[in-house]
């Protein structure tokens, strides 16, 4: 049985019972959904062809993003400060126009008690939390990568698939590229109709832009494959086949908000399943993936902590 083990938080305390509770009653949703799916599909999974399992995937993953909204939906808020959180943006598509971006580094609105300060165009003062401690590290993980790379401001993962062939994944950005990504992001929140006047766009952060669709796409195929393959079906073959396409599958999100879940939630399925234990996850999964190369993010530290399914 899939429990929150498969999910979890950090250690640090976060200051504030009440988002303490939020995370964990998430893991148990995350849990009890990954358990639902494991059951499905485990089924018929050694009765379908390759291509079936890969169809029934792609409907599982249909799925997911489903449950997500809903979740979002139902939820009172964001954690932290900063703009409120719009529910649709968990089921509406990343387009090739406005890719999805991200940051990383210093995110003040992720401090308990942090205030806005217009000069700096960040969040101030009160007290660290896991979340801004996370997103300070992979800040300074992100610069020391672009620091070694042959371009100063910009850097594009290289990403070699299944079959030898390489795409460009998910782009790291610095300096003046972020500066121009950051007033992207501002105009395409007020164009909402939300207000961007407390967006975070001051400091030196890093920023994460996606792929194109079809690059996404091609990530997202190629690891299912993988989940799908024959060479799967035993735990031995199981575990490189998760890892391989967990670096894909994350750089390979398919919605603007709440894929990191809709992954996790699949992997844990599908990993439990092929693995016949329950497979546990990094809490920075998502971040080691796209600050990492796929050489060094590719197997991760929790893979062999696994607990009995």
């Amino acid at each position: 049985m899939i429990t929150a083990t498969s999910f979890p938080t950090p250690d640090l305390a976060r200051r504030d019972p009440g988002q303490d509770l939020r995370v964990q009653v998430f893991a148990e949703l995350q849990a009890d959904r990954a358990e639902s799916v494991r059951l499905d599909l485990a089924r018929d999974w050694h009765r379908l062809t390759r291509l079936q399992r890969v169809e029934q995937l792609r409907r599982t993953y249909d799925a997911l993003i489903d449950w997500r909204y809903h979740l979002a939906a139902a939820a009172p808020g964001r954690l932290g400060a900063g703009i409120p959180m719009v529910a649709e943006r968990f089921r509406t598509a990343i387009t090739r126009d406005e890719p999805r971006i991200d940051r990383v580094g210093y995110l003040g609105r992720l401090r308990h008690g942090a205030t806005w300060d217009e000069h700096s165009r960040t969040y101030v003062g009160g007290t660290s939390t896991p979340a801004h401690e996370i997103m300070l590290h992979y800040g300074r993980v992100a610069h020391a990568r672009m620091d070694a790379a042959p371009v100063d401001d910009v850097l594009v993962n290289r990403i070699v698939l299944p079959d030898g062939r390489e795409v460009l994944g998910t782009t790291l950005a610095r300096g003046f590229r972020a500066t121009v990504l950051a007033a992207d992001l501002v105009r395409r929140v007020a164009a909402s109709g939300r207000d961007a006047s407390r967006m975070e766009t001051g400091g030196d952060g890093v920023y994460l832009v996606t792929a194109g669709p079809d690059v996404r796409a091609t990530l997202e195929t190629a690891a299912l494959y993988l989940l799908a393959d024959d060479d799967a079906l035993t735990p031995d073959g199981a575990l490189p086949a998760i890892q391989a396409a967990r670096y894909l599958l994350v750089h390979a999100p398919r919605t603007y908000k709440g894929s990191d879940a809709v992954i996790r939630v699949l992997l844990v399925a599908v990993g439990s399943m092929l693995l016949r234990r329950q497979l546990v996850l990094e809490h920075d999964m998502d971040l080691r993936c796209l600050v990492g190369d796929q050489a060094s993010a590719t197997a991760m530290p929790a893979d062999t902590r696994l607990a009995p399914a």
